[in-house]
């Protein structure tokens, strides 16, 4: 007869993955809508177009949709594919890598257009960030702050011109 003992298991480490994301450029003449984040490692101020996780099974446009809904509680209409971009990038300390789908859109409610709105996303009681409406030439200088995905400035500019 054997003598099997129970050996603990050593601990695997958390294997990196690349993240899918959507995200939704709501456009009004030379703003678009962004949310504020920060990376303390850095303790640098960035912008991002919202949107989120693309979960298996579900497509970009949806992810969308779900994930405007979810943290700010606003329906988007007319979303049209503009591209995706990759973005390797270091932020609170730790490398990501993720895959974006861009999509260009429009917000349902009038009201979201308003110059001075700043909305909340939430996720399950947590505020994640502000966002409201900035120029594109906010994000154009060399002091400007960074909007990611990193690539996106040239995809709007393309976009725009074609």
């Amino acid at each position: 007869m054997w003598n099997i003992r129970k050996l603990p298991m050593p601990k695997r480490k958390k294997k990196a993955r690349i993240r899918p994301l959507a995200l939704c450029v709501f456009r009004r003449a030379d703003k678009i809508f962004v949310s504020q984040g920060y990376d303390s490692h850095r303790d640098q101020t960035f912008y991002r177009p919202i949107g989120g996780k693309i979960e298996f099974g579900e497509r970009g446009a949806d992810a969308v949709a779900r994930e405007v809904q979810e943290e700010i509680g606003a329906e988007v209409a007319d979303l049209a594919y503009l591209g995706a971009l990759e973005n390797i990038f270091i932020y609170q300390g730790a490398p990501r890598h993720e895959i974006v789908l861009i999509y260009d859109g429009r917000f349902t409610d009038p009201a979201m257009n308003a110059e001075d709105i700043t909305v909340q996303g939430v996720d399950d009681g947590d505020i994640l960030y502000e966002a409201g409406w900035k120029r594109l030439d906010f994000f154009r200088g060399q002091d400007a702050p960074p909007l990611y995905p990193v690539g996106l400035l040239n995809l709007l500019d393309a976009a725009r011109s074609s």
